[in-house]
């Protein structure tokens, strides 16, 4: 067991927190243990002339923190520093001293008052809302059954420092629910481990005081850990939470199982014994731990969450557990979202999905035509209505020179200068190097090659149109952008010096892949781009983070709020990112989405 000597709560670990529900007053009869729970009104002061929910503070002096409160009714948080007592139901703990209880008291009701907490970081997810208006129920039923079990109970190892609960006027007892980011805090600072728990139980009880109020303290229960044990224990998420708000409970009320085998027995069986009696489905924790040992030592490992195993980075499923930074999320797709292989992985797939479901906009920002997205995300499942990419979505396009708005309406198309068109499509024809000239959905090029067939069965490009002739190429269409195709040395020591001394200020020269020389009309550029589509949907930079790898990304990345190069990037990307990621064939975009997104 761990032990904080009393100190006034950290200031930097000051957090905020809204309390969901009003606190529940049960009264509960010391000799019948009958209740009837009833939730008071909020005042029109309180809760608003019309009755409507409007916040205001109270304190938590277990946490040094401020929480919002919605709504609450007979909440007493008092003045008192937290006693020190922390319990974690996966990790060590320190034993605090014994204590005595609060002398006996006058026979009559007593009251529990319970608050259901949601940490602010917390999104309105109608199934954490469900849940929290679940244990405003539940809470105080384990309380009753848990109080009945110290009358006479005779467990040895079980510190008594309260033992008959009807020496009290009341009871309190808060449950918070957060996420791994916030219980890692909470960690960190009360017990300096750095990592989540599922669970932990703050002690709030000092009896020394001889108060009318037992202050059982706070019990902080992770959703993001728990949701990741409930599937694999295959139990529903509720039945977890109920779980382990039992197994906090018991350590405020004494139960400690790390102190010795027979400790741990005793805590067992009363964790047990609670959860039958409730009917609530599920094993204990202590049990369940159990289990998982025994599966590991026969050679089927149960993998019961922990979270060393990367801590800071938030897991596929989470992110319903965190409320989303940014509004719009724009990516790059060649070296981003693709790989080497030039798709979109699983693992990418699963993270964009995931994201588009709590809200966020993914927004394609590229040099390639909307054809080319719509077909590599339809082979990924991401395409068309409901998907992350259809007819009707925005996006930047052939490096910013086509941009669509809402419902996919064109806002903008640039073109190149019919005299650069000419000069390049006549240098690919002498020199015998592929060019492919970009005409909205369309490809034209001069003459079949490798590298040409491979702008289409490896970029997933439209097939390219082969003109006869230099004037049939630029009567057929207006040409937003050419790319010339060679080898990476080719372009660097060729097509590069060559184009940008020939083009000066009629064009910019720009590279997305290093074995391709892209021309694009002067003051245009991709970045150009997504800032006249933020102005097209009202966004303020600040509301987007942006993916990239390419030196064509450089303008996106300093323009939002974060800028994240991918590792595989250019130099000068990644000089101008906020942060630099894993690479594309490490499903960088991914990794970035759950670390920085949320």
């Amino acid at each position: 067991m761990l032990f904080r000597p009393p100190q006034a709560p950290s200031p930097s670990a000051a957090r905020m927190a809204r309390a969901f529900l009003r606190a529940v007053p049960a009264l509960l009869h010391p000799s019948s243990l009958s209740t009837t729970t009833a939730v008071s009104s909020c005042s029109p002061s309180v809760c608003g002339g019309n009755g409507g929910l409007s916040s205001f503070s109270i304190s938590s002096v277990v946490f040094g923190r401020r929480f919002h409160a919605l709504c609450s009714s007979k909440q007493r948080w008092g003045a008192l520093r937290s006693s020190g007592r922390v319990w974690a139901a996966q990790r060590d703990y320190r034993k605090a001293a014994r204590r005595r209880s609060a002398p006996k008291r006058n026979n009559k009701e007593l009251e529990l008052n319970v608050s259901i907490c949601i940490e602010e970081d917390l999104p309105d997810d109608p199934e954490i809302l469900s849940i929290a208006e679940l244990l405003r129920l539940n809470a105080p039923m384990a309380m009753k059954l848990a109080f009945d079990g110290l009358k006479e109970s005779k467990y040895k190892t079980r510190d008594s420092a309260i033992t008959d609960v009807g020496g009290f006027e009341c009871v309190e007892l808060s449950v918070l629910l957060c996420n791994d980011d916030f219980i890692r805090k909470l960690n960190k600072e009360w017990r300096d481990e750095d990592h989540a728990t599922d669970v932990l139980s703050m002690s709030d009880h000092i009896p020394d005081l001889n108060l009318p109020i037992l202050m059982l303290g706070d019990i902080v229960i992770s959703m993001e850990t728990a949701a990741r044990q409930a599937e694999e224990r295959g139990i529903s998420l509720v039945d977890e939470i109920r779980i382990l708000m039992v197994h906090g409970l018991l350590h405020l009320l004494g139960f400690d199982h790390e102190i010795s085998e027979e400790a741990e027995m005793e805590m067992e069986k009363e964790e047990e014994l609670l959860l039958k009696s409730l009917g609530w489905a599920g094993k204990g924790l202590i049990q369940s731990a159990y289990d998982a040992a025994n599966a590991e030592t026969n050679g089927n490992p149960i993998a019961i969450a922990d979270s060393h195993d990367d801590a800071k980075k938030k897991k596929e499923g989470s992110l319903r557990f965190y409320k989303p930074k940014f509004s719009y999320i724009f990516c790059d797709m060649d070296g981003t979202l693709l790989n080497s292989k030039s798709l979109i992985s699983s693992t990418t797939a699963k993270a964009l999905k995931e994201a588009s479901s709590r809200g966020v906009k993914i927004v394609i920002a590229t040099g390639k035509t909307r054809a080319a997205v719509m077909s590599i995300f339809k082979m990924a499942d991401l395409a068309g209505s409901g998907g992350i990419v259809s007819e009707v979505s925005p996006g930047v396009f052939l490096q910013g020179l086509l941009v669509y708005g809402t419902q996919g309406r064109e806002i903008y198309r640039r073109n190149l200068d019919p005299i650069i068109c000419r000069e390049a499509c006549v240098y690919s024809w002498e020199n015998k190097v592929p060019l492919i000239a970009f005409s909205g959905g369309r490809c034209l090029t001069l003459f079949d090659h490798p590298t040409v067939q491979s702008l289409h069965t490896v970029y997933h490009e439209p097939k390219a149109e082969i003109m006869s002739s230099v004037d049939q190429l630029l009567d057929a269409a207006d040409i937003q952008k050419v790319i010339f195709m060679d080898t990476a040395e080719g372009v660097a020591s060729i097509l590069r010096p060559y184009w940008a001394e020939a083009t000066r200020d009629r064009a910019n020269v720009v590279q997305a892949q290093e074995d391709m020389l892209e021309i694009v009309p002067p003051g245009t550029s991709k970045g150009s781009g997504v800032k006249l589509l933020l102005d097209h949907l009202g966004i303020s930079p600040k509301e987007i983070m942006a993916i990239g790898d390419g030196e064509n990304d450089v303008e996106m990345l300093e323009l939002a709020s974060l800028g994240v190069a991918l590792s595989n990037g250019s130099e000068k990307t990644k000089a101008v990112a906020d942060v630099i990621g894993a690479s594309n064939d490490e499903n960088g975009a991914a990794d970035a989405i759950y670390r920085y997104a949320f």
